[in-house]
C-alpha cells in the first residue's frame, strides 16, 4: 500500500518537474540572459536539490511501471513477493539516482 501511495506521489511531483524542464526550455529560447537566470537557480543548493529529487521521482515512477507491468502479467501477486517487488522498486530508484548524478557530475 506504501508503494502505491509512493507512486501517486512521484506521478504528481513529476509534473511539477516537468514544469521545471519547461522553464528551462522555455528560458533558453528566450535569451541568453534569461537562460543564465534559470542555470543559476539550477546551479543553487536548493535547485540541485529539487533536481535530485525529480531524478529520483523519475526512476521510482519507472520502476513502479514496471513493478505493474508484472502484476499485469498475473505474477508476483503474492502478498510477499509483492513486498519484496516494492521494496526492490524502492532500492532501484536510490541506486539508479546516486548513478545518473553520479555520471551527470563526472562529465560535466
Amino acid at each position: 500500500m506504501a508503494m502505491s501511495t509512493l507512486q501517486r506521489i512521484t506521478g504528481a511531483a513529476l509534473y511539477f518537474g516537468t514544469l521545471l524542464i519547461t522553464a528551462w526550455l522555455l528560458s533558453a529560447a528566450i535569451g541568453e540572459d534569461a537562460f543564465n537566470t534559470v542555470n543559476a537557480l539550477f546551479n543553487s543548493i536548493l535547485g540541485r536539490l529539487i533536481l535530485f529529487g525529480y531524478t529520483w521521482a523519475l526512476l521510482h515512477h519507472l520502476a513502479g511501471g514496471v513493478r505493474h507491468l508484472i502484476w499485469d502479467t498475473g505474477r508476483a501477486m503474492d502478498k510477499h513477493t509483492a513486498s519484496k517487488i516494492g521494496w526492490a522498486t524502492l532500492a532501484f530508484s536510490l541506486i539508479a539516482t546516486v548513478l545518473v548524478w553520479i555520471i551527470a557530475l563526472s562529465v560535466r
